[in-house]
C-alpha cells in the first residue's frame, strides 16, 4: 500500500484544481484512483511530465490537495519539488501547464525540461 504524506511536493492552482475535479467527474474516474504526476525519460529535453488517473502502487506516496488524491512515485519527488500546476482556457492555448523550479531548461512546448 502506498504511504500517505502530508505536504505535496507540488501545487494545483486553484484553475488546476477545478479542472481536475471536472474531468474526474465527466469522465467517471473511480473512486480508488488518483491523479498521478510525474516525469518520463523522453521529450525534446530530456525528460517529460505524466499527468493521467492510476491507482496508488506500492513505490508511491499519496497526498490530499483540496479532495483531490495525488499519487506520485516517490523517486520522482526530487524532479518536481515546488512545481505548480496550472490550467490555461484561452484562445492559443488549453491545457495544463507546469511551472517546475527543479527544470534547468524548458522546450518551447512546455511539456519537457532538462534538470
Amino acid at each position: 500500500m502506498a504511504s500517505v504524506a502530508t505536504l505535496a511536493p507540488i501545487a494545483l492552482t486553484p484553475r488546476a484544481l477545478v479542472e481536475v475535479k471536472n474531468i474526474i467527474q465527466e469522465k467517471n474516474v473511480p473512486a480508488d484512483y488518483g491523479l498521478r504526476i510525474g516525469v518520463q525519460g523522453g521529450g525534446c529535453s530530456g525528460m517529460s511530465y505524466l499527468l493521467g488517473f492510476d491507482k496508488a502502487k506500492e513505490a508511491d506516496e499519496t497526498y490530499d490537495l483540496d479532495g483531490v488524491l495525488l499519487v506520485m512515485d516517490k523517486k520522482h519527488a526530487m524532479y518536481v519539488l515546488g512545481m505548480e500546476v496550472d490550467f490555461q482556457d484561452g484562445l492559443n492555448a488549453r491545457g495544463f501547464v507546469f511551472n517546475n523550479p527543479q527544470a534547468k531548461s524548458t522546450c518551447g512546448c512546455g511539456s519537457s525540461f532538462s534538470a
